[in-house]
């Protein structure tokens, strides 16, 4: 293989993958309003030209090259968060900005680039033949932010595909991640009795109840698992809610929201019961529950899901790990890092629920991930366009080396 001339294809696309971000940039699209942007992703999976393009009932959208035995797909999140406080901002976080090194604006890292990337990757395996023994699937996935995985799941659930891999184009700087903590979404929920406020020992106060439950996961975090490689387990109380009949009156009911990160060995099941077997919880007959998901797609398509997202990882000697960094050494004249997200992917449900290996590999870095001033770096979307490019290639010689 030329590398040589997969780079210099990369670097001579470089100015069209700018544009068609800046472009998508400049359509809001965050969870279940990725409408506009998916068309406008079709109209640049056009020029490539895929054999085929496909978008289906939830809204995510396909783009087929090849005829090889070998499915091979290729995966970005299209759809962003909201742009937060506005005065964080220091240039329009739509119209963004753009100089000789970066684009800004929202979805720049997260997760737009990864998409410029991606068409212009297939690009050059059209042009220079590289997609002999395999079929390569670019998907624009929806509503990720609202619920990471959902899509996946209802494209293995509809068995629309079923790749022998999966790239994720999450942001990596320049690394390839190789795994990541799981997470889950908890409600603990008081119970009390109002009584008006003038006296309260007529009451239950259920705010009170959670008062010494806040100290006891504080606590728990502490001790949580840890693992060599994941890192250690976590949570944090994110969100606090009660009910009472008015102000002037002793409250009925409190909750608390829990983000708990899950590392290698903890489950669902392990989490809950970490937090029912606390002695605050048991003193106070606390509920622990996990939260549902329930909201329609953009083509209206009714959607719900457990919030809960498993650990995944795949080894250091897997095959599609060592094809990557094959790849990046080949391509680039060094080693690479292999590395690990710190948040949460489609890898939740590609490799943590259906056990189809997920490698990430993708332009842009996790803290610029829903921050303001949101960036991407030109030289990352040029890397990770020809890394896409030869992969294909170099999989099927790495995988030719495991056979027997």
């Amino acid at each position: 293989m030329n590398w040589t001339q997969v780079l210099r294809k990369a670097e001579e696309y470089q100015p069209r993958m700018s544009r068609f971000l800046r472009d998508m940039i400049a359509i809001p699209s965050e969870s279940t309003q990725e409408e506009a942007l998916i068309h406008r992703i079709r109209q640049e999976m056009e020029t490539v030209p895929f054999d085929r393009i496909e978008i289906d009932a939830m809204g995510n959208i396909y783009g087929f090259l090849g005829q090889g035995e070998h499915l091979i797909a290729m995966d970005a999140h299209i759809d962003t968060v909201g742009i937060g406080d506005r005065a964080n901002w220091t240039v329009d976080p739509y119209q963004g900005y753009e100089d000789d090194e970066i684009i800004m604006g929202r979805g720049a890292s997260d997760q737009e680039g990864g998409m410029a990337a991606l068409v212009y990757g297939a690009r050059i395996m059209r042009e220079l033949n590289l997609l002999d023994g395999v079929t390569v699937v670019v998907t624009g996935t929806v509503q990720e932010e609202d619920c990471d995985g959902l899509c996946w799941d209802y494209i293995l659930s509809q068995g629309r595909l079923q790749p022998e891999f999966v790239v994720s184009t999450e942001p990596t700087a320049g690394r390839i991640y190789r795994g990541q903590r799981g997470r889950m979404e908890i409600k603990v929920t008081t119970r009390g009795v109002s009584a008006h406020g003038s006296a309260p020992e007529r009451g239950d106060n259920a705010i009170y109840k959670m008062a010494p439950i806040l100290q006891d996961l504080q606590a728990l975090h502490e001790r949580l698992r840890d693992h060599d490689f994941l890192g250690k387990g976590s949570l944090t109380v994110s969100e606090i809610f009660s009910t009472s009949p008015s102000r002037c009156a002793v409250a009925d009911g409190c909750s608390i929201s829990i983000d708990r990160r899950l590392t290698w060995g903890e489950t669902a099941e392990s989490a809950l019961q970490e937090i029912r077997d606390l002695p605050s919880v048991q003193a106070a007959g606390a509920t622990v529950e996990l939260y549902r998901y329930e909201r329609a797609s953009w083509t209206g398509l009714p959607l719900e899901a457990e919030a809960y997202f498993p650990t995944w990882l795949i080894p250091e000697d897997h095959p599609v790990t060592q094809a990557v960094s094959r790849a990046y050494t080949a391509l680039f004249g060094r080693k690479p890092v292999i590395d690990k997200w710190t948040f949460s992917t489609n890898g939740v449900s590609i490799m943590g629920r259906h056990g189809i290996p997920c490698i990430g590999f993708g332009p842009g870095h996790e803290e610029e991930a829903h921050a303001p001033n949101e960036k991407t770096w030109k030289r990352e979307l040029v890397q990770a366009a020809a890394l896409y490019a030869v992969l294909p290639t170099l999989y099927l010689q790495t995988l030719g080396e495991h056979t027997p």
